[in-house]
């Protein structure tokens, strides 16, 4: 299904090293970021922060961060996260923190939590995009990662909108947010927003793809 046939926009975001990174070598539970990845999320913070101290995500957060965020949530029905993405996050505590329902895309639905914690787990990206539609309603689909998750919705032609952070800082391994990626996507720049933690830039996504299909 086209996004054009869809009720609601799709909207993919990530926050990047310099160098490409979604985050520092070894995360995991605990330390959802890898190794010095914390300080991609400094302007989610609203500043220097680690993981044996954490702050409440939001808090703090400078008027230009704030403003793309806020944009980038905007009508926001449903949002998408990966299997991996969740269990580095240890499940935020077992409960979702997020003021939408939250999709994670896992083979192993069978640890699907009690559905008050606001998770449901499905197998497969399709279903699981579907079942974050069915959700969202009239509302947007909002796809947070990790990394691999956003390049599947990429190869699948069905991100209306892409947001991209780019940190001050280069973290020399961890994870790529385009590792292994080989399609051809348009971009269109429609705003650009920085401030001294992240130059955020929202870009409309083209249809024209190329690649391994």
């Amino acid at each position: 299904m086209s996004t054009s046939e869809a009720r609601g926009r799709v909207r993919a975001f990530a926050t990047v090293s310099l160098d490409g990174y979604v985050t520092g070598p070894d995360d995991h539970a605990g330390q959802g970021l890898g190794v010095g990845g914390e300080r991609l999320h400094h302007w989610v913070m609203g500043g220097p922060w680690t993981y044996d101290s954490p702050r409440e995500p939001g808090a703090g957060m400078t008027d230009e961060d704030r403003a793309y965020f806020d944009e980038m949530l905007a009508g926001t029905g449903a949002a998408l996260c990966g299997r991996g993405m969740y269990d580095s996050a240890g499940a935020w505590g077992g409960r979702n923190p997020f003021q939408a329902p939250l999709v994670v895309l896992t083979h192993r639905t069978a640890d699907q939590p009690d559905p008050s914690a606001g998770f449901l787990m499905v197998d497969g990206f399709g279903e699981a995009l579907a079942a974050a539609r069915r959700t969202a309603g009239d509302g947007a689909v909002v796809i947070g990662g990790g990394a691999d998750v956003i390049r599947q919705a990429l190869a699948a032609g069905v991100v209306d909108e892409l947001g991209l952070s780019t940190a001050p800082v280069i973290l020399g391994a961890g994870k790529r947010l385009f590792e292994g990626f080989d399609r051809d996507v348009d971009l269109e720049i429609r705003a650009v927003h920085h401030s001294r933690y992240a130059v955020h830039v929202r870009y409309a996504v083209g249809r024209r793809t190329s690649g391994t299909d």
